[in-house]
């Protein structure tokens, strides 16, 4: 599985959680729920304009990833727009890794730097544009690599942070509440002991 090219998109499953991440990559359990079925109809119902050029496929082996940016802006410099739903105004870091890694793709198939990205957040109505730092474009090559580096055999330890796994589509699958009752030993933080 080392050679196999990693979805853009796993970036964000895996920051937000490496464990949502191990089942969605080993055993195939995306699941539905709320947040991923409304997603997928906002990219379906998504407006076409001038100047965009919505859902662009690339991939690029030597970078490892592959990939469809939302939206590509072609008004000046290619600017990828990554649209998310956040009805709270913002936006997190992962999705940032997840911008970085769509700038990286397009860098690939145009051979030119991609400088800017934007996440759209379509609930609000807010644009918010990102530079894309050489911190970003090491922070996606060092995920890529500790994605690559994952085995089926070892399960990575529950997320510290237990409303991550409220809305969690792999919840049923990863049980964390079930399986720190079982295992008290591998509780990771104080929230989490609050919790049970």
């Amino acid at each position: 599985m080392t050679d196999e090219l990693l979805n853009v998109s796993d970036l964000n499953q895996f920051v937000y959680c490496p464990r949502r991440y191990w089942y969605l990559r080993f055993f195939d359990t995306q699941g539905r729920n709320y947040e991923r079925t409304e997603g997928q109809l906002m990219h379906d119902s998504q407006s076409t304009r001038g100047g965009w050029l919505n859902e662009l496929y690339l991939e690029d082996e030597d970078l490892g990833l592959k990939g469809k940016i939302d939206v590509l802006e072609l008004n000046g410099k290619p600017i990828p727009i990554e649209r998310k739903r956040a009805q709270s105004g913002d936006y997190y870091k992962s999705d940032e890794l997840q911008l970085a890694g769509y700038c990286l793709l397009l860098e690939a198939h145009l051979n030119e730097p991609v400088r800017e990205g934007a996440i759209y957040l379509y609930e609000t109505d807010q644009r918010m544009h990102i530079r894309i730092t050489d911190e970003l474009r090491e922070a996606v090559r060092e995920r890529i690599a500790a994605m690559r580096a994952m085995d089926a055999d070892e399960v990575p330890p529950i997320t510290e942070n237990p409303r991550k796994c409220e809305g969690c589509s792999t919840r049923s699958y990863c049980m964390p509440q079930e399986t720190l009752i079982l295992e008290p030993d591998r509780v990771p933080s104080e929230e989490w002991e609050a919790e049970l």
